[in-house]
């Protein structure tokens, strides 16, 4: 059968149809806010280049955490920009650096609140690289040493989970990072904290204003030896398969709107929740369209985040989320 017959409009008459037969659907549980934490007191800076978005010290965190938690956002990405930096990023794992530190205090505050620690080494490297930096006397260059490099992340998620992190959510793109920190937390007693896996993670230039908010540019080349090539869909999936394998307990694709084909075909592939994160640059540039009063922003950040959904996101990292939140009635 066909037209007359057929008429597809039928289903969209009027809003309460819409809403009923709506394939997907975009929730608050959905959505994950993160945070930039500093040292420091009476520090509520707003990073330039990501209007909204806040550097934090300890003493001024608590109305942030608080407001999170009333919008019903269930968990945060915490993020630290350290007091001092150096050639192995030892703040990075030290017991009282400032992840470890804002994590405690966020767990007295709002024990409920998933606490997700990023765990890598740009941040607290003086090199801002993800890993630690050795010449290579084969080419003349300065390499990033993998395998060292893994023993110092694994460090680190031992001590955010000591701390009280809830999921370790490492984004350093080290070949076997996940079997090392799984490994690690294993033995240290952490056995029941998951992984975040930063599995498909491109060398891309939508990392922009995150540079500027986590103080971690890198001083030297680039990121393109560990972090994935644009071009390359294939490759994603058999970077998700070695995190499977190695124990990863959620797979993420980053960026997100650039790259839903390969959120797709990482759902495609895998059963593990999926994680988009719709990164820096990517709010930055809604951010300042909307300010310049050239979109609608609720009705621009509304449709991207159900796209990541509808491309098989199940959980969204975005600087968008406490926004998304109040859209979608949360807190009422």
């Amino acid at each position: 059968m066909s037209f007359p017959t057929v008429r597809h409009r039928r289903l969209r008459g009027s809003a309460a149809l819409r809403s009923m037969v709506k394939e997907t659907r975009l929730a608050v549980q959905d959505l994950i806010y993160p945070i930039f934490v500093t040292h420091g007191t009476g520090i509520k800076e707003e990073i330039p280049s990501m209007p909204g978005v806040y550097h934090w010290s300890l003493d001024r965190l608590r109305a942030e955490i608080d407001e999170v938690a009333a919008l019903g956002i269930p968990g945060i990405l915490l993020f630290g920009v350290p007091e001092t930096k150096d050639a192995c990023g030892s703040s990075a794992y030290d017991d009282n650096g400032i992840v470890q530190q804002a994590t405690r205090l966020i767990k007295e505050w709002q024990p409920e609140l998933l606490i997700i620690a990023d765990t890598c080494l740009c941040q607290f490297t003086d090199t801002g690289h993800c890993g630690v930096v050795k010449h290579n006397p084969l080419t003349g260059h300065a390499d990033i040493d993998n395998d060292e490099s893994l023993e110092l992340l694994a460090k680190t998620a031992v001590s955010q989970a000591r701390a009280g992190a809830d999921i370790i959510a490492p984004s350093n793109m080290m070949d076997g990072y996940v079997q090392a920190i799984r490994q690690a937390l294993d033995e240290a007693g952490f056995s029941g904290v998951p992984i975040m896996a930063y599995s498909v993670k491109y060398a891309s230039a939508f990392y922009g204003p995150f540079r500027d908010a986590a103080h971690s540019t890198p001083q030297f080349g680039d990121r393109k030896t560990y972090q994935m090539d644009p071009a390359n869909v294939r490759e994603a999936l058999r970077e998700a398969e070695s995190d499977v394998i190695e124990g990863a307990d959620f797979l993420m694709v980053k960026p997100a709107l650039a790259y839903l084909d390969v959120l797709r075909a990482v759902r495609d592939n895998f059963d593990l929740p999926l994680v988009a994160y719709n990164v820096s640059a990517e709010y930055s540039m809604v951010k300042a369209a909307a300010q310049n009063g050239w979109i609608n922003e609720e009705a621009i950040v509304m449709e991207t985040l159900l796209g990541m959904k509808r491309a098989g996101a199940d959980i969204i990292l975005t600087y968008h989320a406490k926004d998304a939140a109040r859209w979608l009635g949360a807190g009422k």
